[in-house]
């Protein structure tokens, strides 16, 4: 996306992890007044630089603003914060991977104060966020979505409007569930190819190309061969989706017998110290299950 000249509305971000940093370059580089937050100051610095603004409340500032943290009980302790910003009209855009009720409560709450809410959780690793290659999962009023198209397209290209508050969280679950066990699949599959003697390059190669392919391979697959787990998405966020994956299927009276499993690998990885490293160091946890 190329560059352009700052021409329109502000817009805030609250929360600069590594998908919200992605998010608040999306915006900067598509011209929007960029108005950004984080509990930690210093995360903001390198935005600042490319042209973003500081601000103690984005919400003060901005008619929109995107907001991506870690839990929807964070979302909401950051909004008892910023509450003196929160207004009648105003639109609140949440890419965080939360709790399909509490979202929806949270909608609720807002609306009784006038201020409009969407639930936008972000199908992308940041660096694919960043490229412009992510997906947004809609949820909410859809006329406010209609208004927000924009910005929406801004930070994800793609997107698809789902329906009331609590089903784009839903549709986050279900995606994250697939794209986790895709991805250690693939790391079951490196392992596997390497104990049977076989070079894991080119087992790579050969799975990119036939029928068991999935994008996890572009995306994950060179650096689980490399060992570089610095982080696009971490694990330990992952397993807190894992988490949430598995409270919902005990809510609809359903297990999730591979879920289950992938959850006790995210455990042994976390607890091997790599929880704050790349989700792809997953494989970590396989090879020591096998080793």
């Amino acid at each position: 996306m190329a560059n352009s000249s700052v021409t329109r509305a502000p817009v805030g971000v609250i929360g600069l992890g590594l998908l919200g940093t992605a998010l608040a370059e999306r915006l900067i580089t598509g011209g929007y007044h960029t108005f950004v937050w984080n509990r930690s100051r210093e995360k903001a610095d390198a935005l600042i630089a490319a042209g973003a603004h500081w601000s103690d409340n984005p919400l003060v500032e901005s008619e929109r603003t995107v907001i991506c943290l870690y839990t929807t009980e964070v979302v909401e302790e950051v909004l008892v914060q910023m509450d003196a910003g929160l207004r009648k009209g105003q639109t609140l855009i949440d890419t965080t991977t939360g709790d399909p009720s509490q979202t929806s409560a949270l909608g609720g709450k807002l609306a009784a104060r006038g201020v409009q809410y969407l639930e936008a959780p972000i199908a992308a690793s940041s660096e694919q966020t960043r490229r412009g290659e992510a997906l947004a999962m809609i949820a909410g009023d859809e006329q406010v979505f209609e208004a927000c198209r924009e910005v929406i397209e801004c930070l994800a290209p793609k997107n698809f409007y789902l329906g009331p508050w609590g089903t784009a969280t839903k549709m986050k679950l279900v995606n994250n569930l697939v794209l986790g066990l895709n991805r250690v699949a693939l790391a079951e599959g490196l392992v596997f190819a390497t104990a049977l003697g076989m070079d894991p390059a080119k087992s790579l190669a050969v799975l990119k190309e036939g029928n068991a392919y999935s994008v996890v391979m572009d995306v994950k697959g060179q650096k689980m061969l490399s060992g570089d787990f610095t982080p696009q998405g971490k694990l330990t966020q992952h397993l807190k989706d894992v988490r949430l994956i598995l409270e919902e299927a005990k809510r609809a009276g359903i297990e999730l017998p591979l879920s289950q499993v992938h959850r006790r690998l995210l455990i042994a990885a976390e607890e091997a110290g790599f929880g704050e490293q790349d989700n792809s160091a997953i494989i970590r946890a396989i090879e020591n299950a096998t080793g």
